[in-house]
Order: structure tokens, then C-alpha cells, then sequence
């Protein structure tokens, strides 16, 4: 997961927490409860934190693999950097941890009694991101998108109490759809980072090559092969809809808000005729408002 810049304070839990404003989605909107919101912002620090390990944006100076227990000429070592975060984590659930967003974190997993599952999923996917670089199949990214999003959201369920079987079937077609259209918005950043998260046999389906995805502006080939990826999110995020009808309150508004980011970037994508390589295509908040609507009236 890539999110745009934000000015650093020099305190990393700061630096990382503030990157919230940049989600595609809102995590702890003001209307939610106090407590929700302080767990949700926990929940968001661990992922954004195990990101930024993976994707090397750690804030300059070193102070996170400090807190880690990692030297400054290892620091830049991220398999070595996300074992010692799973160290970190494991003192959460037995000791004290010394970062302090595992340590904002353990208020959250001791009042949930949340196991450490979800958690280890977001770094497995993370180590995997440093050893698979392309994904040959959309089965093959699906698998990638059960670490990577799928968990998260779980812990939303987990925090907000309202966990059953077929919430989390549908919360996870909504996380991979997510996942999805992160990646559809950000082909160019990846590719940077010598990543490609479009299926390899799509990309082959349309005639596109890794040469192409490098271009100032996207040609008919990758236009048609963004589309098609688009689509399929937007499909997915249309079967996962039924979870934001099966709760009610706050908790609805909060679902649809995740609903609507994912729709609202998917029309952004659409807008800028499915052409992602100059940045990523954006939406702006009439149109997340207008999805909101739609989503909470239970329009596809």
C-alpha cells in the first residue's frame, strides 16, 4: 500500500499516523465513537508502519530501526527491519513493546482480545513484497491480497464486535478490491520500486509489456488492460456491499465511507480515461459524497 507524502514531525508515530489524511478511505472519521476511533488509529499505525517497512519509506533519520533495535548500518535491510517488527509485535501480546505504535497498539488487542493472526498476515505479506516481485495470475494476486488487505479488514470487525462468517466473506471481496485499486493507481510508483501487480497473463491478454507500464502516458494497450482490472474491482466491490446492510449506526456509515473510496477511485480511474502512468488519478469529495449516498441507499 503506497500513500501520497506528508510533512515529518521528527516523532514517528506522528509522521506515521498523519499519512491517514491520504487514504483512498477514511479510518477513524470523527463521527465514530472515541474508543473506536483510538483503535482504528492503532490498527492503522500497525499497517501503515509495516507498509513503510516494506516499501522503504521509513522517515529519514534511522529513529524507527532504533526503536526496533536495529543499528544504523542495518537499517536499511527491510526483511532484517520486519523481523525485528514481529519481535516487536509478539511483546505486544507478551511483554512490552518498544515502539510506540505496538505499544498504542496493545491498549487495542488487550480490550479485543485480538489474536496476533491478522497481524502476522500484514508482515508475511510485506516479506513477500521484498522476495515477488510479479504475480503470473489473478488467482495469484487474489492470494496476495488475502495478506496484504483482506486482514485489516478483519480487525475492523474484531474491534467494532460485529464479527461473523459471512461479514468477513464480504469484508474480504471489499479489502481486495481495495488492494486492487491501490495497485491500478499506483502502476507507475510500483514499477519504480520494480514491482508489478498486474497479472502477468492479463498483461498478456492485452498485448502489454513492462516497457509499456514505463511510459510518460498510457497507451490503448494498457488503457484496455487498466479497464478490465478496474472493472473487476468495481465487481468485487459490489459483491462485498451486503456487509455495509448487515450493520447499522456509526458502523454503517464508517463501511460505506470504505465503500465509497474504493468507488469514488474506481470513476477517478475511469475519468482520467483509465491512462494511470502520469500519477494516480485521484477523486475528489463531491464525488466520495456522492458514493456514500449511493452505497448507504443500496445502489450498485
Amino acid at each position: 500500500m503506497t500513500v501520497t507524502g506528508t510533512a515529518r514531525t521528527g516523532d514517528p508515530e506522528r509522521d506515521t499516523l498523519d499519512k491517514a489524511a491520504a487514504e483512498n478511505f477514511p479510518v477513524a472519521p470523527f463521527f465514530l465513537p472515541r474508543a473506536w476511533r483510538d483503535d482504528l488509529m492503532a490498527v492503522y499505525g500497525f499497517a501503515r508502519l509495516v507498509d513503510d517497512i516494506g516499501d522503504g519509506d521509513l522517515a529519514p533519520g534511522g529513529a524507527d530501526a532504533r526503536l526496533l533495535g536495529v543499528s544504523p548500518r542495518e537499517a536499511d535491510d527491510r526483511l532484517l527491519l520486519l523481523d525485528a517488527f514481529e519481535a516487536d509485535l509478539h511483546r505486544v501480546f507478551d511483554a512490552t513493546p518498544n515502539h510506540p505504535l505496538l505499544r498504542r497498539l496493545q491498549h487495542t488487542v488487550r480490550r479485543h482480545c485480538l489474536a496476533p493472526g491478522p497481524f502476522l498476515a500484514l508482515i508475511a505479506a510485506n516479506r513477500q513484497d521484498q522476495l515477488v516481485k510479479r504475480y503470473e495470475t489473478y488467482d495469484d494476486l487474489l492470494a496476495y491480497c488475502e495478506l496484504s488487505a483482506n486482514p485489516v479488514g478483519h480487525l475492523v470487525l474484531a474491534v467494532t464486535g460485529t464479527t461473523t462468517p459471512e461479514r468477513v466473506r464480504h469484508s474480504d471481496t471489499i479489502c481486495t478490491a481495495l488492494q486492487i485499486i491501490e495497485h491500478l493507481q499506483d502502476v507507475t510508483e510500483d514499477l519504480g520500486r520494480d514491482r508489478v501487480y498486474l497479472p502477468a497473463a492479463d498483461m498478456k491478454r492485452f498485448h502489454v509489456q513492462e516497457a509499456d507500464l514505463a511510459a510518460p502516458t498510457a497507451g490503448a494497450s494498457v488503457r484496455a488492460l487498466i479497464a478490465y482490472e478496474a472493472e473487476r474491482a468495481r465487481n468485487l466491490l459490489n459483491e462485498g456491499t451486503p456487509l455495509v446492510g448487515s450493520v447499522h449506526g456509526r458502523l454503517r456509515l464508517l463501511l460505506a465511507g470504505f465503500v465509497a473510496g474504493g468507488r469514488a477511485a474506481v470513476h477517478a480511474i475511469a475519468a482520467a480515461e483509465f491512462d494511470v502512468l502520469p500519477g494516480p488519478p485521484k477523486p475528489g469529495k463531491l464525488r466520495l459524497l456522492h458514493e456514500a449516498g449511493a452505497t448507504l441507499r443500496g445502489e450498485g
